[in-house]
């Protein structure tokens, strides 16, 4: 079987390795333990909870699929209230990682509504260093972590046994030259033409890994891994038994399978007030 451009190591963090179906609904779970006495007692005390939300919903109800997102800072709050919005906003679809400067990591988990994150910076020893919740199509930290990405490939001749590494490779040089902020991306598949092994390993080499690393659980896992090139990333959807079943590289700023649309916000307004309704007023 031919191996795809991005194989998940050995050890690969969690959020890139979590099996489907190993929990109830999310959407459950979050709504279970809202409506326990567990629940009555935190919220009656995290008052502090209780503002955020209609604040986040007011952010929602603005925002715009390409606008700058809202962040809102829960560092300094009580471990009681972080644990009340963890259980509140739930885990949703995506979640990831992505190395900044300075050895600072930001730990990315979309709630269950579309467009709210928490978002989790840690030093390069573990340590805590800000918390947020951000709403907003993408956090800005995947961004930022791209932004020092080289706007250029080069290499030198293809090695023995490649196919069609080489216009490959010009076709994604090509495209990194030419593209601009908010144009449609590019999507080269790997299963419409040969490619050898030999051809996967240059290409790999070439472009290289960078700091970005995704998942989209929905139907089927897909992950998305920022390349070393700017705006090149892989897209890879695996079935049920973790198998690649389409293997892409794409050129775009972010690819549009990991960011909540325009429809998202509004639906995840309306979500986030039904919830402040019911369990906080």
């Amino acid at each position: 079987m031919k191996a795809g451009f991005w194989v998940a190591p050995e050890g690969e963090d969690a959020a890139m390795t979590m099996p489907i179906g190993a929990e109830p609904p999310l959407r459950a779970r979050k709504l279970n333990f809202l409506a326990t006495s567990s629940a009555e007692e935190m919220i009656r005390r995290c008052r502090r909870t209780a503002m955020l939300l209609p604040e986040l919903a007011d952010a929602l109800a603005v925002q715009k699929a390409d606008r700058p997102g809202r962040l809102f800072d829960i560092t300094d709050f009580p471990d009681d209230d972080k644990e009340l919005i963890a259980q509140t906003l739930g885990e949703g679809e995506v979640a990831g990682v992505a190395a900044l400067a300075n050895g600072i990591t930001a730990q990315m988990q979309e709630a269950v509504m579309a467009g709210v994150w928490r978002v989790r910076f840690t030093d390069g020893e573990g340590r805590l260093i800000a918390d947020y919740v951000e709403v907003a199509s993408i956090p800005a930290a995947v961004k930022q972590a791209c932004s020092a990405l080289p706007e250029s490939i080069s290499h030198g001749p293809a090695p023995t046994g490649a196919m069609n590494v080489i216009p490959v490779l010009t076709e994604i040089g090509d495209r990194i030259a030419r593209y601009s902020d908010g144009d449609p991306g590019h999507i080269i598949t790997f299963s419409l033409f040969p490619m050898s092994p030999e051809d996967m390993a240059f290409l790999q080499e070439t472009l290289g890994a960078g700091p970005v690393q995704l998942t989209s659980r929905g139907y089927r896992t897909c992950r998305i891994v920022v390349t070393g090139a700017r705006n090149v990333w892989s897209v890879q959807f695996y079935n049920a038994m973790d198998t690649i079943i389409l293997d892409t590289l794409e050129i775009c700023d972010i690819p549009s399978v990991a960011i909540a649309a325009e429809d998202d916000f509004r639906d995840s307004e309306a979500r986030l007030r039904e919830i402040e309704e019911a369990y906080f007023k």
